[in-house]
């Protein structure tokens, strides 16, 4: 099955070209290490409005089945990519960001701290990773086993029910 990835870098620094972005990279490697698709990647500055647009652009316009944010989970003050995300989708899928958690903290007390989320907008999912490329990669590769069945859940595919 393909899947289709968006990856939405959200750093200040990053959008201002002042560090490159290792996360989206390192994310987009794994994809497509796995036969995936990255359909597009984007690096966005700290902003609430701008990510809120991005997330509504791509899960709207049908391009992409997982879309993937990576940055602003935390607890600064421009951390926002968690409220964004909350505004824009129509369904929790809280079991994502709580398995994520769970595994992170056998790895690092720091992993209580993300404010994570996960839902759906539409037929894409919308998950949150951390900023680092390590902590991102970690998080994604947590989950991956299952995207192929929820992604046939959003799809409506047929076969969704024979993969149980």
């Amino acid at each position: 099955m393909t899947i289709r990835f968006g990856i939405l870098t959200l750093s200040d620094r990053s959008a201002r070209g002042e560090r490159p972005d290792a996360s989206g990279p390192a994310l987009a490697e794994l994809i497509r290490a796995r036969g995936w698709v990255v359909a597009a990647q984007r690096i966005l500055p700290d902003d609430e409005a701008s990510i809120r647009a991005a997330l509504i652009e791509w899960a709207d316009g049908g391009g992409f089945d997982v879309i993937l944010t990576t940055g602003g989970t935390g607890f600064a003050p421009r951390d926002v990519t968690p409220e964004a995300t909350r505004a824009v989708i129509q369904r929790d899928a809280p079991g994502l960001a709580e398995v994520m958690r769970a595994e992170s903290l056998k790895k690092t007390p720091h992993a209580m701290l993300s404010r994570a989320v996960a839902g759906i907008r539409g037929r894409a999912l919308i998950i949150n990773l951390p900023g680092s490329p390590k902590g991102a990669v970690e998080n994604l590769q947590t989950i991956l086993s299952v995207l192929p069945h929820a992604v046939q859940l959003l799809t409506d595919d047929p076969n969704s029910e024979r993969s149980h």
